[in-house]
């Protein structure tokens, strides 16, 4: 799927399963996770995994696959 449609899921704010790189290049995951977010300025948004609560910042270029699905720019 294209980053636009990425946005889209995201930003309807519904729960999705996320992988994505870290500033390090670490790959990790967040299950069960919705937007909260979005600064166009800086292109990161933030997530809330639902089960532990995390609140973490991300960027949406880093985003690889998001529902099992490959994203790409």
């Amino acid at each position: 799927m294209h980053i636009s449609q990425a946005r889209a899921i995201l930003n309807s704010r519904e729960a999705c399963d996320i992988h994505y790189w870290t500033s390090k290049g670490e790959q990790q995951v967040a299950l069960g996770a919705v937007s909260l977010s979005y600064d166009t300025r800086t292109g990161t948004r933030n997530i809330k995994i639902l089960s532990s609560g995390q609140v973490r910042r991300i960027r949406d270029v880093c985003i690889f696959m998001l529902n099992d699905e490959e994203v790409y720019i």
